[in-house]
């Protein structure tokens, strides 16, 4: 335990660039676990606090992942997805963009991620001819200008080196008017400079919502299920860091209180080029 926290304490004096390629190396080691379908999501889920919303209806085999896919739905659903063309930047263990796929029907869906054994993964467990995963750099998108009607991305930018590129980027791929779907957190001394990034990057924004409370809620109502995950398939030497990646930490930096006390702010929006 001494170790574990000496070394929590030294990660805070780490150089960004540094942080960022422990993180990388990270996603791919949690990638490279052998989890079949039990481990389709990477993001920390939302719960519905409204008694008067309706319950979003899901395919049993989606039940296990129900915090996950709300997350997606409540980001993605705000846009009529058929018959587009669909960009999902990010994209994990690809479970969201599955969903998206069976869920809202767009005509075409890519999904990339800078994991490569992510991108392995999906290509394994899905194969559908109008959804394809590639292994790219979300700060250089390999698409031609004007590529697609909607870029969504959900919980992976705090990680880009350089997120005006990557602003710059989905404005290049986008069509003229089209959607740019984009939920992520942020400690708060960092949503200032954020909201000036999105602002600066000359994305149209045409709605935004708080959503640290349901996130918190969901990191709550989900923990059990995902120390079972981590319990099963994680070897036990690293179970303390998959449990910080979950959002599982104790005490007070537990993830949920920071979302629930103000520490962290969880934000989704709506932006058009």
């Amino acid at each position: 335990m001494a170790v574990s926290k000496n070394l929590f304490g030294l990660w805070g004096k780490l150089p960004a660039n540094l942080k960022l390629r422990v993180e990388r190396w990270w996603f791919e080691r949690i990638s490279s676990l052998e989890t079949g379908t039990d481990f389709l999501f990477m993001d920390y889920g939302y719960a519905n606090l409204d008694p008067q919303e309706k319950r979003l209806v899901l395919q049993a085999r989606d039940e296990d992942h129900r915090y996950a896919i709300q997350l997606y739905h409540r980001v993605a659903s705000l846009i009529n997805w058929e018959g587009l063309a669909g960009l999902e930047v990010g994209c994990g263990h690809g479970g969201g963009a599955s969903y998206i796929l069976r869920y809202l029907k767009p005509k075409l869906l890519i999904a990339l991620d800078l994991t490569a054994n992510a991108i392995r993964f999906c290509n394994r467990h899905y194969s559908r001819h109008s959804l394809s995963f590639l292994c790219a750099n979300a700060e250089l998108l390999p698409f031609p200008d004007n590529s697609f009607d909607v870029v969504l991305n959900i919980e992976s930018s705090l990680l880009y080196r350089n997120i005006e590129r990557f602003f710059r980027e989905v404005i290049r791929v986008l069509k003229p008017n089209g959607s740019f779907l984009y939920a992520d957190y942020r400690r708060d001394h960092e949503v200032d400079r954020w909201y000036g990034q999105l602002k600066e990057s000359g994305l149209q924004l045409l709605s935004e919502e708080d959503i640290s409370a349901n996130v918190a809620e969901a990191l709550i109502l989900d923990r059990e299920r995902k120390q079972r995950l981590i319990d099963q398939y994680v070897p036990k030497l690293l179970h303390g860091t998959f449990r910080d990646f979950a959002g599982l930490k104790d005490g007070n930096d537990d993830e949920a209180r920071l979302f629930r006390n103000g520490k962290k702010v969880y934000l989704r929006f709506v932006l058009r080029k």
